[in-house]
This record gives C-alpha cells, sequence and structure tokens, in this order.
C-alpha cells in the first residue's frame, strides 16, 4: 500500500473533524476514498452513491488528473499522490 493524502475541500470538512487533508495507505482511488470514510463516517456517502460510484457533482483529481479521464475509482495511486475531492459549484 502506498502513503497518500487526501484532500478535503472546505464543504466536506465538517464531515472530516475539520481536516484539511487526511494521510491514508492505499492502492487506488477507491481504497483511499474507503480509509477515510472508515476513519470518518459520513464522509463516503457524501462523494458517493449507495452503489459505491461517484456522485454526479462530485470530481476526484490524482495530482492534476480528473480520474473520470482515467480509470475512475480504479485509477491506481503511488506513493505521495495527493488525491483531492472537488464538489462542483453550480450557481449563477
Amino acid at each position: 500500500m502506498n502513503q497518500v493524502k487526501v484532500w478535503i475541500p472546505p464543504a466536506l470538512r465538517d464531515f472530516v473533524d475539520g481536516s484539511v487533508q487526511v494521510d491514508v495507505a492505499a492502492c487506488n482511488v477507491t481504497a483511499a476514498l474507503a480509509a477515510v470514510g472508515e476513519r470518518y463516517p459520513g464522509f463516503l456517502s457524501r462523494v458517493l452513491t449507495p452503489d459505491g460510484q461517484l456522485r454526479p457533482r462530485v470530481n476526484v483529481f490524482v495530482g492534476e488528473d480528473n480520474i473520470r479521464t482515467r480509470q475512475g475509482l480504479a485509477t491506481g495511486l503511488i506513493e505521495g499522490d495527493i488525491v483531492a475531492v472537488i464538489p462542483a459549484v453550480a450557481g449563477g
């Protein structure tokens, strides 16, 4: 398992005790998000649907790459990667 950082946006920090980032061991994005969810119940349901898919208005990046353009939640991680959870902003 690789040590990675999961960056938490301000809108979701209430669900992770105010943490800006959470360090986890994970081999892919699914495992990284699940590790945060295990530590902080309530977080995962804001990011994934009940059937384990990424919510439509949530983007996840590994470095500068949106996982939707890679292998989705199966996108592999290497030591030191930063996984950023970015909720879409709506309004006008």
